[in-house]
């Protein structure tokens, strides 16, 4: 139970209980954040997503889905979707996809989504801007740990991405993705680098054009 001796310490990883953590979800002061849970600690996400962040999460939100159509690869995306396993672990990632034979897994009318009936999304996706440390520690573990198969991180100061395998809750750095088959990474990387000196129809403009050349 939530004391006034417990100290709700946002955007780091706090020990908390299960019920602890539970109580917050209804607490209007955390009504923006993003809710993290892990090996019996919490993290509650207040930074400020802002420009930046927003800006790069737009672009390869679009790039994925344009890139399934073209490729024709069935696939639905989350954004900012809660994925729960009840008093075990818990994460709202920035973006999350089924794809595949999984396209339909998950029904219209779920609201969390429940680990302990549905299966995990493939593709997850951190949109690092001030969490790139945590988003390549303790998030990959616990994406290791439900059981996607890839695993993005967005470093959005640098202009880089991440992107790892999951296998058998362990990861691998990857350079072409498993789950949207002949994507280059780097092309990703491009349409970010280009998205610094022009503005998004331009980026996505480009990107058609090296999709559907490839």
């Amino acid at each position: 139970m939530i004391t006034t001796e417990t100290k709700i310490i946002t955007d780091s990883w706090i020990n908390l209980t299960w019920d602890e953590f539970s109580q917050l979800w209804d607490d209007s002061t955390y009504e923006k954040a993003k809710f993290y849970y892990y090996h019996q600690k919490a993290r509650i996400e207040m930074t400020p997503l802002g420009n930046d962040h927003s800006r790069d999460h737009s672009i390869i939100n679009y790039a994925i889905h344009i890139y399934a159509a073209i490729k024709n690869i069935p696939l639905n995306g989350h954004d900012a979707c809660s994925y729960r396993k009840v008093g075990v672990k818990e994460a709202q990632p920035d973006l999350s996809f089924y794809i595949g034979d999984n396209v339909d897994v998950i029904p219209y009318g779920t609201g969390v989504i429940d680990l302990t009936i549905y299966s995990p999304p493939n593709l997850v996706i951190e949109v690092a801007n001030t969490s790139l440390s945590d988003d390549k520690g303790e998030k990959r573990l616990l994406y290791e740990d439900f059981g996607v198969e890839e695993y993005w991180i967005v470093d959005v100061k640098n202009v880089k991405i991440f992107a790892f395998q999951i296998e058998d809750k362990g990861s691998r750095r990857i350079r072409k993705s498993q789950v949207l088959p002949d994507l280059n990474i780097d092309i990703l990387v491009q349409a970010l680098q280009k998205s610094r000196q022009t503005n998004h129809t331009e980026v996505n403009r480009w990107l058609l054009q090296q999709f559907q050349s490839n």
